[in-house]
């Protein structure tokens, strides 16, 4: 199993305790039930940070989901931070079972990142994407741009991001990590055609979620 960069020092305690719960059961009084009950912890926690490779469609026509999880929301808003105008806002929540490792939707050259620090409120509700802490990339393709939103839920309280503006990306690189359990909002022009919607699984780097009209 790949394991996020991220993920090693947590694998590596909860691997440790579960090693020390098994020694001690061993050499003393036999108490396995202990070490039994973290074992399904030790590894969950190996199962969040994993980093599966993920193969999929790659066409400069297509835009892919940025998050394992569920649809949660498809709505037309207001985009004034990069789009600076209408948008399609697709909102795919992780709970803390999905892989947590994010991916970028489309090829092109990252123009924009801002991060707001913010609340942590409960990450499906559509105002999460205004006050929860944030982090915001807007990444130029060949059809025009799009804006990806890393939202941290109730329990995250930690939001990577892997590149600043200038990069150039590859469709289905890997962006970043939220951990634990949060919200990516993927934010395309009106004239991009949605083709997923609410309750429906994404699957990052994969499912395709939009089509460039036009």
């Amino acid at each position: 199993m790949r394991i996020a960069p991220e993920g090693v020092p947590f694998a590596a305690v909860a691997l440790a305790i579960l090693a020390g719960l098994v020694g001690w059961a061993w050499n003393w009084d036999g108490s396995w039930w202990i070490a039994l009950a973290w074992a399904p912890v030790a590894v969950w926690v190996l199962a969040f940070f994993r980093n599966p490779i993920r193969t999929g469609p790659r066409r400069h026509e297509l835009v892919i989901a940025a998050a394992d999880g569920r649809v949660v929301s498809i709505e037309e808003v207001d985009e004034p931070e990069y789009l600076k105008g209408k948008a399609t806002r697709i909102s795919v929540f992780m709970n803390v079972f999905n892989v947590h490792v994010n991916r970028h939707p489309i090829a092109g050259t990252v123009e924009y990142r801002n991060y707001r620090p913010g609340k942590f409120i409960n990450a499906t509700l559509d105002k999460a994407s205004q006050f929860n802490e944030r982090m915001s990339v807007g990444v130029r393709g060949t059809h025009g741009p799009i804006l990806i939103r890393q939202i941290a839920g109730l329990i995250a309280r930690r939001i990577v991001t892997d590149h600043a503006p200038g990069d150039v990306v590859q469709q289905g690189d890997r962006l970043g990590l939220i951990r634990f359990g949060s919200r990516v909002d993927v934010f395309l022009p009106p004239s991009a055609r949605v083709l997923v919607e609410p309750g429906d699984r994404a699957v990052a780097g994969k499912t395709v979620i939009a089509e460039w009209g036009q």
